[in-house]
């Protein structure tokens, strides 16, 4: 387990808050198909390789997903319940974007990232290229890791 040793060291000494994106990372996401989120497949190795993460002693996990519509915002919570309750209640942020006009997901995620006043190590997995080099070149703090990497 490539990943959970790198993080492992990386939060050995320090606070670490991990952010992971839900579609294409937790869940398959199939650009053809609608979005029920309900009924994705879920992407067992990434869920497994999470939940070790958030055994670790200084690591909070957090999911910070974007979808639609604000009735999605249940059923990906729904989702999670099923298949990676270890994401505390608390710490799922579900951004909708009928409620965020005019924004898209990489600036709602980069929004939000910005938002965090924290001494703590932040990290965010994601799928999407556009996102990570947007927050790449917007965030200088902050580790950023493609989804690939919790597969060994």
């Amino acid at each position: 387990m490539y990943f959970y040793e790198l993080i492992k060291k990386l939060s050995e000494n320090k606070k670490t808050k991990i952010y992971v994106d839900m579609d294409g990372v937790i869940a398959s996401y199939d650009f053809g198909k609608p979005l029920d989120f309900a009924n994705k497949r879920p992407l067992i190795t990434n869920i497994k390789t999470l939940n070790e993460l958030c055994k670790l002693q200084n690591v909070e996990l957090f999911i910070l997903s974007v979808c639609r519509f604000n009735n999605q915002i249940n059923e990906k919570n729904n989702g999670l319940d099923k298949y990676a309750p270890f994401f505390d209640k608390n710490k799922r942020i579900i951004i909708s974007k009928e409620s965020n006009l005019h924004l898209s997901s990489k600036e709602l995620k980069l929004n939000y990232l910005k938002t965090l006043k924290t001494e703590e190590q932040i990290i965010f997995i994601d799928d999407d290229n556009e996102v990570l080099k947007t927050i790449h070149n917007n965030i200088k703090n902050i580790i950023l890791y493609q989804d690939s990497e919790l597969i060994d």
